[in-house]
């Protein structure tokens, strides 16, 4: 799986009943997969996605989990999060008992486990094409609010035909494309109206987007 190409479908038993992966195509999908369920750090991870998930939603975007589980672990593994914490996991977790999605997926690494998924996760755009991948060892949970950031961060990029440098978060300046001929370069070393520039190849304006 590489950042470019179009997810591939599935249909699947989730906790919200059954999926077909193509149906999600129109919003953006977080997809990602977690060791097991009952267990500490995925339980932090998951309360983590459930207190952002109202944030995801107004992106645009479908949270989705899955682990190699059975749909009842997951149901009880969700109730036991709420009665222990009063948080409801408001997204669907997938069933893989035969891995077959997650090997699809690129999920499991078999130099670390054959029978758990590590802590992949694929960002989908609206036309179900990969835009970003991240894999986290089991041992260490994701931040999630850098997983919303970089969301944020390709809808501005497609929305407004920028980049976002270093440690961006909505609301700061955006880069915008390189001069690509040597006429371009003489304008911009002007620094036209609404720029600051640091030279003529990096160019930063201030703009509020999405």
């Amino acid at each position: 799986m590489t950042i470019g190409m179009k997810a591939p479908n599935f249909v699947a038993e989730t906790t919200f009943g059954p999926l077909d992966f193509s149906c999600l195509k129109g919003k953006w999908v977080v997809f990602f997969s977690h060791p097991g369920d009952f267990t500490p750090v995925c339980t932090t991870e998951f309360i983590a996605f459930s207190q952002l998930a109202p944030y995801f939603a107004k992106k645009n975007v479908q949270l989705l989990g899955l682990s190699i589980d059975s749909n009842p672990s997951h149901l009880a593994w969700a109730y036991n999060i709420f009665i222990s914490t009063g948080i409801q996991i408001t997204f669907p977790i997938i069933a893989d008992r035969d891995g077959k999605i997650a090997k699809l997926y690129g999920m499991i690494f078999p130099d670390v486990s054959t029978t758990e998924t590590v802590r992949t996760v694929y960002i989908i755009d609206d036309k179900q094409v990969i835009r970003a991948i991240l894999n986290y060892p089991m041992t260490n949970g994701r931040n999630i609010p850098e997983i919303l950031r970089l969301v944020e961060a390709i809808q501005t990029s497609d929305k407004e035909k920028v980049a976002t440098p270093a440690n961006w978060c909505p609301g700061q300046p955006i880069v915008v494309p390189s001069p690509k001929t040597y006429s371009e370069l003489l304008e911009r070393v002007k620094c036209p109206h609404g720029l600051k520039c640091i030279d003529w190849y990096l160019c930063y304006k201030n703009k509020n987007y999405l």
